[in-house]
């Protein structure tokens, strides 16, 4: 069993994984630029270390974060998510230092990682995937002749893309003109690679992807499908367990066709397998070979714990459940609620939180990193907190999702919280008929007022006085 774990992350992800190893007895290990130094990782974890005053230089170095594993004596890493996470250098460090990788091999990350790869891949397993290119592009007058055979709207990719990076819709031959040498600018800055592909642009899809789980041992089970639909510019914002809008027949397809990608690849550890649903039809899109932000909905639909089994499968132990055993109640939504202005077109919003108050109640969970007074860095994501609230029907998991948030106190910086609020009382949101254009044909909701009303006033007054009266 592992008994010592580098956590080469931070936030909330890192707090999670530190979680994990509390409850296992492991003795974890926090890394921390200048700018975390009082970051909660580093105040929970068994142990820190600095990793210098660059805010991303060290957090980005996989010599750096292997060499300190082996130094202060861990005998694993977990890369979190982001990050070096999909990093196949860093997974080949910790095998030849002797340190357990927590998470899949280098040889699977670059290959899912490579899209164009991964679309052969899938391929040949049977998986359906997006009409496209074969191969990446030679240039743009292939891109041309490509976009012609595939038939308009086009999308152009970047194989090693991410993140709602490297990537751009084409509606017509001149948008792919001047796409073309953006998206190969944009993915050699982000992704140090220029290769870009074509696939045919299913309009206004949903976004579901399937959580998977795989053993040393031959044990490959998915836990039920998660509803990503509800995006912004390829940049999820509310992620849904199980989805509200696919049939049974639907989700044991799915969830079979996520075992067959993982098994064509010898797949080891937590992974997500991503699709488009557009009908009836359903498309492969990527392989996510790490812990996902939303992982937390399944924990909560399944009861299973995503990373104590990457632990557990790290160290070479069997899955603790079989595919027979695995079932799913109700329903559960995660809220990114992240340091931005949806009103000011999303835009960041960093600085000190003068207050927070974290919702609770049956159903309600809280994974985040920031506390009252924690100055939030301009460095990093603006992810604040992930709000996950379970009920037993959609109905009442709505209901709960918007008392939560209105318990939730946040305060110093913009977030978006009120805005989440908008659609969740959105009528066509909670029939649950959405896609991922929902965000972008509803510019409608984000005509919201954050002012209280004056029975919340009031009891915020009350609350103030009482804590001032407590002194």
């Amino acid at each position: 069993m592992i008994k010592k774990i580098l956590i080469a992350n931070r936030g909330e992800i890192a707090v999670r994984i530190i979680r994990a190893c509390a409850e296992m007895g492991i003795r974890s290990v926090a890394v921390y630029s200048d700018a975390d130094r009082h970051a909660l990782h580093v105040k929970r974890a068994d142990e820190a270390y600095s990793l210098g005053d660059d805010p991303l230089a060290g957090y980005l170095s996989p010599q750096r974060l292997v060499s300190l594993a082996v130094e202060v004596g861990c005998d694993a890493l977990h890369p979190g998510y982001g990050f070096l996470s999909e990093n196949p250098e860093l997974a080949e460090l910790c095998a030849e230092r002797g340190v357990k990788f927590i998470g899949p091999s280098a040889d699977i990350i670059r290959r899912m990682g490579d899209k164009t790869e991964a679309r052969r891949t899938m391929i040949a397993a049977g998986v359906p995937v997006t009409p496209g290119t074969e191969g990446n592009l030679r240039d743009l007058e292939q891109a041309l002749e490509e976009a012609e055979r595939i038939g308009y709207p086009v999308m152009l990719k970047a194989t090693s893309g991410g993140g709602g990076r490297g990537i751009r819709r084409c509606d017509n031959p001149k948008e792919l003109q001047q796409s073309y040498p953006r998206v190969i600018s944009e993915a050699t800055k982000a992704f140090g690679s220029a290769e870009v592909f074509l696939e045919k642009c299913i309009v206004n899809p949903k976004h579901i992807e399937a959580q998977i789980l795989a053993d040393s041992h031959g044990n490959t089970v998915h836990l039920f499908e998660r509803d990503c639909s509800i995006q912004r510019r390829n940049q999820k914002l509310i992620e849904i367990a199980p989805s509200p809008q696919i049939t049974p027949e639907q989700r044991a397809y799915i969830g079979k066709m996520a075992v067959r990608a993982a098994q064509a690849v010898n797949y080891e550890n937590a992974g997500t397998v991503e699709f488009l649903l557009s009908g009836d039809e359903i498309y492969f899109m990527e392989m996510n070979t790490r812990v996902q932000v939303e992982h937390t909905i399944t924990e909560q639909i399944t009861g299973i714990d995503i990373v104590r089994e990457q632990i557990r499968i790290a160290s070479g132990m069997s899955l603790s459940v079989k595919q027979e055993d695995i079932h799913y109640q109700g329903f559960a939504l995660q809220f990114r609620i992240n340091a931005e202005d949806p009103k000011n077109n999303f835009f960041p919003s960093f600085g000190r939180i003068t207050r927070y108050y974290a919702p609770g109640g049956p159903g309600v969970r809280t994974d985040t990193a920031i506390y009252t007074g924690y100055v939030i860095p301009p460095y990093y994501d603006s992810m604040c907190l992930k709000l996950v609230v379970w009920s037993l029907n959609w109905e009442d998991a709505l209901d709960r999702s918007l008392r939560a948030l209105d318990d939730m106190r946040l305060q110093g910086v913009k977030t978006t919280a009120t805005y989440y609020q908008q659609i969740l009382r959105n009528e066509e949101f909670r029939t649950g008929e959405f896609n991922t254009s929902f965000v972008e044909s509803h510019p409608e909701l984000l005509d919201y007022s954050e002012k209280r009303a004056p029975e919340q006033l009031a009891i915020a007054i009350a609350t103030a006085i009482a804590a001032y009266a407590g002194m």
